[in-house]
């Protein structure tokens, strides 16, 4: 694979949200397999494209990046290639070699399952934010385009438990579940919960019904700690009513999750000015 070849699938990767990371050689002394500059794309599973030396080594370095995908951190890795050092691992090329491992991130986006009314007006609110937004609907006539922001990706095609389980999932997505009805709800959040959906949960619904599923899930088997990650009911309590309303307090909950924010107003921060009384 050529250059071109190599960052047009690092581009398509990042277009398609496939968590993954760059593993590139950044300094080597000695004998090694490849010298700086050498890449390597490795994904969430696993799977590769290109190479930084193959063998022992290698397979170290996919061990390392697969863990960096998960938790989302950059890693520069030491690698001896040599016998008799306490950090060996076999390798007998006589060199050492620095890899730099950077996770690829694409930004915030969150993933929105129902295409009602509510679900369109997060969908805007997101987009205007700069989230990359789907939509998953199994109603085709819900998604036409002049309902939902022209760069959303809309899916049709497959039921919601099966979508939300066969992606891989970032930390800096959110999944926002609002069906049409609390069974579809229901499917959707143990397609979650058994996913392990590592970003941003949140379930719309009254306390009522909440309560309801969230029974009925741990009947079924789902722990009561794994329930109470989930953001339900969904969003910031603003009093919110209407769609729009509701759509700010979702994105502001989902901007305030993934960025480690707590939320408070602006005015309670530290360092905030105090009135004088003039």
């Amino acid at each position: 694979m050529n250059d071109t070849e190599f960052f047009a699938e690092v581009a398509r990767a990042q277009a398609e949200r496939r968590a993954c990371a760059l593993a590139t050689v950044v300094a080597s002394k000695g004998s090694v397999p490849r010298g700086p500059g050498a890449k390597m794309l490795i994904y969430a599973d696993g799977a590769t494209s290109g190479t930084v030396g193959g063998g022992k080594f290698e397979s170290l370095v996919i061990a390392e990046a697969v863990a960096a995908i998960r938790e989302g951190n950059p890693q520069l890795r030491h690698y001896l290639l040599r016998e008799g050092e306490p950090q060996s691992f076999g390798a007998i090329c006589g060199g050492e070699v620095d890899v730099f491992i950077e996770p690829l991130t694409s930004g915030e986006a969150v993933w929105i399952i129902g295409g009602g009314h509510c679900s369109q007006a997060i969908a805007l609110l997101a987009a205007q934010c700069g989230m990359y937004v789907g939509v998953v609907e199994d109603r085709a006539d819900q998604l036409g385009v002049e309902r939902f922001p022209s760069a959303a990706r809309l899916v049709t095609d497959v039921a919601a438990p099966e979508f939300i389980a066969g992606r891989e999932w970032g930390r800096r997505e959110a999944l926002v579940i609002v069906n049409r009805h609390a069974g579809l709800d229901k499917l959707a959040l143990a397609a979650a919960l058994r996913r392990g959906v590592p970003g941003y949960v949140g379930m719309m619904g009254s306390r009522r019904k909440v309560a309801r599923v969230f029974d009925e899930l741990a009947a079924e088997g789902f722990g009561r700690e794994a329930l109470a990650g989930v953001h339900a009911p969904i969003g910031l309590n603003i009093g919110a009513e209407s769609p729009a309303e509701i759509a700010v307090s979702i994105v502001a909950e989902i901007l305030r999750f993934t960025r480690g924010k707590s939320g408070n107003g602006m005015k309670a921060q530290e360092g905030a000015p105090i009135a004088d009384g003039h």
